[in-house]
């Protein structure tokens, strides 16, 4: 085991020290101090010239302090003399000095008396202990100054930094140092103190430097020049804190943050300025009045344009000096409540109801603008137009809702108009105040239509144009608001169910909408999608061009846009309340297409069958269904028929084809007196002698005016086909072997025609579109002096031409006939529902009567109360019920 030397594990520490003469500190190692020469290698062998040791290592037992140190074995240190080095210099209570030098002879002769003692060389090895103190002498301690003072000195930096930032001249002291400085005397405590002189200057500043020019100038400015002058100090002084805040910043963070009494910099700042400038009493009310006056020059428009920027640093600097909402809030809603009085009282004197409504949606719009531009808080947007939706709409509904003057936009098709009248009313929950004037307008116009008798062929198109236009305002201004969609059902239901006797209806009470559906209904089931008036197409369809796909479906949208139009008919039709008018006139139509075979489509017949079924009932159309079924009877018996004339080989002079109808089923058809040729009469015979053999009872009725025949004429021109009716047939086939002129008695004679019916006859014939009969003398007019002939110029560029449209006519006299029946129908209804009421009363009272019958009639149309009494009188006289005293009745078993 080899001897370890003494700082073996100390080897490469640095010792540090300071030089009396140097200020810069000197580095020595301790290797350094003993490893100087050869001399010193010398000194080491021989010091380490000892017996070898075992290499396993053996347990040192330590002397008692008691036994001399002469013993046997090797000598050991006590701990307080471990890591002592010999040195020539003085040893103090075990302190090596380091400073010392290394004397070389020293450090031999140690060795050398260690050697001749004869003993071993104590080590300085001792795992357990170590240095008790390491000093470093000749350190000089830097005298310390007195805080006072230092607080001074920083102080005078920094108050000539403070005056040259408040006099915007540039800071004699760099940024850094004054930083420094704060901080030093923020670390000495001395940071309240600091602070005081800090806030000092600071309200001096306010008060002297930025209010006392403010002052000054005041005088003859306006409250605008005011207001420019505060923003700018405002400016000025938040461009101050920020760099007094980068100087004062570690009082701020570590004193003024922490402090429950002081506030931050910043919060001191707008402190100030709010104490000392805007709580002025003079400046406040100008610069509060100016930021008012800005908004007054943007609302009126004037020429005093207003200065966005301002404005916004205003609204900006009363945010920051949290004076928005207890200060400038109030002024400003207050001076706006003034303008909007004032500017609702110029503009509903001067202004229509349009421009009016214009003008404040125009206001809203550009208020909420502002608010957006400007940065107002929301509390104000909403005070603000709350306060203008109270004095523009609240102030003023009635005259908003003037029927007068909401009839004009709606007469007037003003649709933006009504939707931005709506919506202005919508803003209070107004809207539905629109329902009477709206009502009102519907009420007027549709009356209008009802009752024009110089354009009643045109109702339904125009009814159904007032009807798609009022849907669309709903849909589109009104924005499908419930209420005014009752009111919109309501007034149609009012006006297309009021009665009026006149011309129209042949005195009578009939309502007329319900006759002209159902000839509106005809038009459109005997022509097909093509007899739809241009006027009742929707714009989309008006405004979609054609392609090829649209070619190739062209029979599939004709009957949706047949289907659509009957559907808009029907929509009509739910408003009428007496269906009776309508079923007389729809039945005696559908009977001259069933029977003159014009139907443009079997399934449009029957889909209106279906609405009709599901809207009023299937009694509403029983007597309907059974037309169509004696019509498909009669093609079963007819071609019955002709099958047993084919089984014996007979072949009749004409082609005959019979509709058999029952009589409950179809209308009332008078019968004319006419005469038919004999050919034509064997024919007939035939058949109602076959008829009666296969039924027997029954008996039949042929009705001739609703006949019609199919003529092969041979004109010089060319040879044609002629559809006719029966009675034009009859006249037609007197030219046969006429050899000269006939004259109108002649011809009257031959067909035994009334004088109506054969003026109607040859006036088809003679002086319509198809005239092939010539009439002397020409003319428009039929008279009874007339010669007529066979016209030989007669041409067409078609083969089969139709000259039996007169048959599909209704005349005046059927007209009245069907409404002077409809009439007389609703009184014998109306009699036998008091009847019915009598039976199961007894006895009632005059008014409960009235009122019952009403209700039990109203499936087929309100009933006059005047009209109910006169069939209570009918039925006294009938002697059905009896009056008893106080005004009621009771029935007579």
């Amino acid at each position: 085991m080899q001897h370890s030397k003494p700082l073996s594990e100390h080897r490469g520490a640095k010792a540090r020290y300071h030089h009396p003469a140097s200020n810069q500190p000197s580095q020595q190692t301790v290797s350094e101090l003993f490893a100087s020469s050869k001399r010193r290698q010398e000194v080491a062998e021989e010091l380490n010239s000892t017996p070898p040791l075992s290499a396993k290592r053996s347990k040192l037992n330590h002397p008692n302090p008691t036994e001399s140190p002469s013993m046997n074995g090797p000598t050991i240190l006590p701990p307080q003399r471990m890591y002592n080095f010999t040195s020539t210099s003085s040893r103090t209570n075990g302190v090596i000095d380091l400073t010392g030098s290394s004397d070389e002879g020293a450090l031999l002769n140690s060795a050398k008396q260690r050697k001749s003692s004869g003993g071993k060389r104590p080590t300085n090895f001792t795992p357990h202990m170590g240095a008790k103190k390491l000093v470093v002498k000749n350190f000089r301690k830097t005298p310390r100054a007195s805080p006072d003072q230092y607080f001074d000195g920083i102080w005078s930096q920094l108050d000539p930094s403070l005056s040259a930032i408040f006099d915007h001249e540039k800071i004699p002291f760099s940024l850094e140092e004054l930083y420094r400085g704060v901080e030093n005397i923020c670390r000495q405590g001395r940071a309240p103190a600091l602070y005081r002189k800090f806030r000092d200057r600071c309200e001096d500043n306010v008060s002297l430097g930025l209010k006392a020019p403010l002052l000054q100038n005041m005088n003859g400015r306006s409250n605008v020049e005011v207001l420019r002058s505060a923003v700018q100090a405002w400016s000025i002084w938040g461009s101050q804190l920020t760099t007094l805040r980068s100087i004062f910043y570690y009082m701020d963070r570590s004193y003024l943050l922490h402090s429950s009494s002081e506030p931050s910099i910043a919060e001191m700042g707008i402190s100030q300025f709010r104490k000392n400038i805007f709580s002025d009493v003079t400046l406040k009310e100008k610069i509060l009045q100016g930021t008012c006056d800005l908004i007054d020059y943007d609302r009126r428009a004037s020429t005093e344009s207003i200065d966005n920027d301002l404005f916004r640093d205003a609204i900006r600097m009363f945010h920051n000096l949290s004076v928005y909402t207890k200060e400038f809030e109030p002024k400003m809603l207050g001076e706006s409540q003034g303008f909007f009085v004032q500017w609702a009282n110029e503009q509903r004197s001067t202004k229509a109801l349009a421009d009016y409504v214009a003008e404040c949606q125009a206001l809203l719009q550009h208020e909420n603008s502002r608010c957006d531009s400007f940065n107002l808080a929301e509390t104000t947007r909403d005070d603000l137009i709350q306060k203008l939706e109270t004095v523009l709409i609240e102030h003023w509904w009635l005259q908003l809702v003037n029927t007068e003057d909401v009839s004009g936009l709606l007469e007037n098709d003003r649709r933006d108009s009504l939707r931005q009248l709506f919506d202005l009313l919508q803003r209070k929950r107004l809207g539905a105040k629109l329902r009477p004037s709206f009502e009102a307008y519907i009420i007027a116009q549709g009356s209008k239509i009802v009752f024009d008798e110089e354009h009643e062929n045109d109702m339904v198109v125009r009814l159904l144009q007032f009807k798609k236009k009022l849907d669309a305002v709903w849909e589109s201004c009104f924005q499908k608001h419930e209420g005014l969609g009752h009111s919109l059902r309501e007034a149609f239901e009012s006006f297309i169910n009021k009665t009026k006797k006149s011309n129209m209806t042949w005195g009578t009470d009939n309502p007329k909408p319900g006759e002209m559906i159902a000839k509106y209904v005809d038009m459109i089931l005997r022509g097909g999608a093509k007899a739809i008036p241009a006027t009742t197409t929707s714009a989309e369809n008006e405004q979609a061009g054609p392609n090829d796909e649209d070619l190739d479906n062209a029979s599939g949208d004709e009957d949706s846009h047949l289907n659509k139009e009957l559907d808009q008919v029907l929509d009509l039709f739910r408003f009428v309340h007496g269906k009776a008018v309508f079923e007389a006139f729809y039945k005696k139509d559908l009977a001259r297409r069933l029977l003159m075979g014009r139907s443009a489509s079997s399934d449009a017949e029957k889909s209106m069958l279906t609405r009709l079924k599901s809207e009023c009932g299937s009694e509403f159309t029983h007597n309907l269904e059974g037309m169509f079924k004696d019509i498909e009877l009669a093609r079963e018996e007819i071609s019955s028929y002709k099958t047993m004339l084919e089984d014996r080989q007979k072949t009749l002079p004409v082609d005959l084809n019979v509709n058999v109808l029952s009589a409950s089923a179809w209308p009332t058809y008078p019968d004319f007196a006419v005469e038919i040729p004999q050919d034509i009469q064997k024919v007939l015979a035939d058949f109602e002698l076959n008829y009666k053999a296969k039924h027997t009872g029954r008996k039949l009725a042929w009705k001739h005016a609703l006949a019609h025949c199919q003529l092969k004429a041979d004109f010089p021109k060319g040879k044609k086909e002629i559809v006719v009716s029966s009675f034009q047939a009859i006249v037609m086939l007197l030219f046969n072997n006429a050899s000269k002129p006939l004259s109108y008695p002649d011809i009257q004679a031959a067909a035994n025609l009334s004088d109506v019916e054969l003026k109607r006859t040859l006036q088809s014939l003679a002086c319509a579109r198809y005239r092939v009969l010539s009439k002397t003398p020409k003319g428009k007019e039929i008279n009874e002096t007339d010669t007529f002939v066979v016209n030989l110029n007669f041409s067409d560029p078609k083969y089969r031409i139709k000259i039996n449209q007169i048959q599909l006519k209704e005349t005046k006299e059927e007209n009245k006939e069907t409404h002077e029946r409809v009439a007389a129908d609703r009184h014998y209804e109306t009699q036998a529902a008091v009847v019915r009421i009598m039976k199961t009363r007894k006895t009632i009272t005059h008014a409960e009567l009235i009122a019952e019958v009403i209700t039990a009639t109203k499936t087929r149309g309100v009933l006059d109360p005047a009209d109910i009494k006169k069939n209570i009188e009918k039925l006294i006289e009938k002697e059905y019920m009896e009056r008893e005293e106080g005004n009621s009745y009771s029935y007579l078993a």
